[in-house]
């Protein structure tokens, strides 16, 4: 089933994914922006160890759970993934890495690729072997209940691939955007060999899998897309935050369908949790279980309303209404009738942008505030 209605909690990555971890909004714990460089960033920066997240859930459940990735939710040792539930690790706890040796020769870095918290070589090429440990770990838990969380860092920059994966769009003439394709060309086949293991092993039908991403893309940075919708990550209009993603469990979330309810990054969490028997302990969530609005059981959106804040920047959707907030910058949508935020309506709706204002403070009035800044610097990774 393709949610189109979908969202990340955050227009930048390293909140979104502390959503998507805890199944809660990140401002409910002071995880507003994004850390910039490890070496720069604040000793706040992280996920807190009162927050469970999603492995140490599923860990209490029996499940063996593997990460391969992109971590970018917390450096200090007892932040990274090994300490919070995941029983493998294999990655890199930055927000941008290399893809390839000939990457990290051109940008003179060092690779900071971990297997548990031990450093480990760079690979010939990162995406492949993100997949590649995620079937090995699939393969070796096959005999008993399993959480894989795997985030590619594709196709983040810097634009890095390998020869042979650019060569299969030499026809394209600009070289940034021959690289964008090479990369996401490596990432649906790391995604098919994933996919083929749980095949494979006979598992598709025991096995909920979710395909999204953490934000809308930067379209200048990388050539990425995000028509017909205007904006791109970084900004709370819906080329940032809206991002269409995918449930597959057959026999239970029903094939070849399109649910265009509001949903968001952190319903994945409660969702999987739910499939899992996980029971609902600890901080409350601001994930549902969406398998009964995908089934059919329940009707109408899973939220009524969503919220978004980043710094002074803001956002709230009710229903078909969305307001963009930014100081005199604020406007106000009817994404039914125009999801490209083309005609600001404030002045011919004012009773639904006060509504909308005011929801949004109320909101706003619960969370706390940040527990730190983005540390600038010439050597951040976004």
């Amino acid at each position: 089933t393709r949610l189109t209605n979908g969202y990340a909690n955050h227009p930048v990555c390293s909140p979104s994914r502390a959503a998507l971890m805890t199944g809660r909004y990140p401002h409910r714990f002071g995880f507003e922006h994004n850390s910039g460089s490890p070496a720069r960033t604040s000793p706040k920066f992280g996920i807190p160890l009162d927050e469970p997240v999603i492995a140490e859930r599923l860990k209490a459940q029996g499940y063996a759970t593997g990460m391969f990735g992109k971590w970018h939710v917390g450096f200090r040792p007892e932040l990274q993934p090994t300490a919070r539930g995941f029983d493998a690790f294999y990655g890199h706890l930055n927000g941008a890495h290399a893809y390839t040796p000939q990457g990290m020769s051109e940008r003179r870095q060092r690779s900071s690729i971990l297997r548990g918290t031990e450093p480990a070589p760079m690979p010939d090429h990162l995406t492949q072997t993100l997949g590649a440990e995620a079937v090995r770990f699939i393969d070796s838990n096959r005999g008993g209940p399993f959480f894989v969380y795997l985030p590619f860092n594709a196709v983040h920059s810097p634009m890095d691939t390998t020869p042979a994966y650019e060569a299969r769009f030499a026809q394209v003439a600009d070289p940034t955007h021959r690289k964008h394709l090479a990369m996401l060309a490596a990432l649906d086949d790391a995604v098919g060999e994933v996919v083929g293991a749980v095949r494979r092993n006979g598992l598709q039908n025991r096995t909920l899998i979710v395909f999204a991403s953490d934000n809308g893309g930067p379209t200048q940075e990388t050539t990425s897309s995000n028509a017909p919708l205007s904006g791109v990550k970084g900004t709370m209009r819906e080329g940032g935050i809206r991002v269409p993603y995918s449930l597959t469990w057959p026999g239970v979330v029903p094939a070849g369908r399109t649910f265009a309810g509001v949903a968001s990054g952190f319903d994945i969490t409660a969702t999987a949790l739910a499939a899992a028997g996980a029971p609902a302990t600890g901080p409350a969530l601001d994930g549902v279980d969406l398998t009964p609005y995908l089934r059919g059981q329940r009707k109408g959106d899973p939220h009524a309303e969503l919220f978004w804040r980043s710094g002074q920047a803001g956002a709230v959707r009710s229903g078909k209404w969305k307001m963009v907030l930014r100081g005199q910058n604020t406007a106000l949508y009817d994404l039914s009738r125009d999801p490209a935020e083309a005609n600001d309506l404030m002045l011919k709706e004012p009773a639904q942008a006060a509504r909308l204002a005011e929801r949004f403070r109320l909101w706003s009035a619960q969370m706390q505030p940040p527990r730190w800044i983005r540390n600038e610097g010439p050597d951040d990774d976004g």
